[in-house]
């Protein structure tokens, strides 16, 4: 297996293609933006492994995210390879019109019901609208679902769908490898490793609530995860940014503790200031925003509010989340 690292400046740092070669077969793990650079790195990345776009056989995307799926169909349309992503996703990666518009009616939505001013929701546009070159092209895909198991050539890949980030993010168990590759690269023998996208990040933590509106309850639904994760006892992990993570199971804990101090410092806004839009809690929370922030930052502050809403610990009354007389514990529910 080798790591090709892509450039990316706008989300969380440096992407990973994991390039997968099996003799004659040759599968992609995500494939990074459609912009001339990385595009540039990804084809000089495969041919320092002997290959091109044309050799590829299977892209298999952790999600939709154009950092992750952005040359997927270019490359498709060159090699004529099967695209894996979960079912949840499928639609957004294959250009799906109605799914597309799905999706940024629920934003625009949010950002109302969240209380980001105008003048920030139109510079919020104006980036959606620049970055809208990076998307690539749609790629004709095939849905797989939690549990799907890919053969691709000796890999043997389980698909372990792993919601939060986005509603269809997978990350890709490993049953099955070959044993040759470059030295820090190789599966080791018994190991226990996973293709994990952004489900789990060796420095940042992955945003929620902005990053996929069409997510439920997704602060629960992210922890759910991270805890899934830890009971799966990876040995190692390969994310979808900067360098593999050799504890996931540690890392995953250090982020259900973040959201548990988080929640904590929601609660502090709420109880310093009464009553709140999930906007201004974002500003107490963290500061000036601008270009893909304007939509994390509320994002991630209505993730907690809407879980301490839906544990009994907030009312939302027009727009604006206010305290009841309750006691909480670790997790923000209210004592017994």
């Amino acid at each position: 297996m080798d790591r090709i690292t892509l450039g990316n400046e706008e989300f969380e740092g440096r992407n990973n293609a994991y390039v997968l070669a099996d003799g004659d077969d040759l599968a992609l793990v995500d494939t990074g933006i459609a912009t001339p650079g990385v595009r540039s790195q990804l084809r000089d990345g495969l041919a320092d492994c002997g290959y091109a776009f044309a050799d590829v056989d299977a892209i298999v995307l952790t999600h939709y995210h154009v950092d992750h799926a952005g040359l997927a169909g270019e490359i498709q349309a060159e090699s004529d390879a099967a695209v894996y992503v979960h079912e949840a996703d499928a639609p957004i990666v294959a250009g799906d019109e109605d799914a597309l518009e799905e999706l940024h009616a629920r934003r625009r939505e949010l950002l109302d019901t969240w209380g980001v001013p105008d003048a920030l929701q139109a510079e919020l546009q104006s980036f959606l609208d620049a970055a809208s070159e990076i998307e690539g092209e749609p790629a004709d895909v095939t849905p797989i679902e939690d549990g799907t198991v890919l053969e691709l050539g000796t890999w043997q890949l389980e698909a372990v769908h792993a919601p939060g980030h986005t509603a269809g993010l997978c990350w890709f168990d490993i049953l099955d490898a070959p044993a040759s590759g470059p030295a820090g690269t190789d599966v080791a023998s018994g190991s226990r490793e996973a293709f994990v996208g952004d489900a789990v990040l060796p420095v940042y933590t992955p945003n929620i609530g902005g990053a996929d509106v069409r997510v439920d309850r997704p602060l629960e639904t992210y922890r759910t995860t991270l805890e899934r994760l830890v009971d799966r006892g990876y040995d190692r992990v390969w994310p979808g940014h900067r360098d593999p993570i050799d504890a996931p199971a540690d890392r995953a804990q250090t982020i259900l503790d973040h959201h548990r101090e988080r929640t904590d410092r929601v609660l502090g806004v709420l109880r310093t200031h009464g009553p709140c839009d999930a906007w201004t809690v974002s500003d107490h929370l963290f500061g000036e925003l601008s270009g893909i922030h304007i939509l994390h930052g509320p994002g991630e502050a209505y993730a907690h509010l809407d879980h301490l809403r839906h544990e009994g610990v907030l009312a939302l009354e027009g727009g604006e989340y206010r305290l009841l007389d309750r006691a909480v514990d670790t997790e923000g529910r209210p004592s017994r």
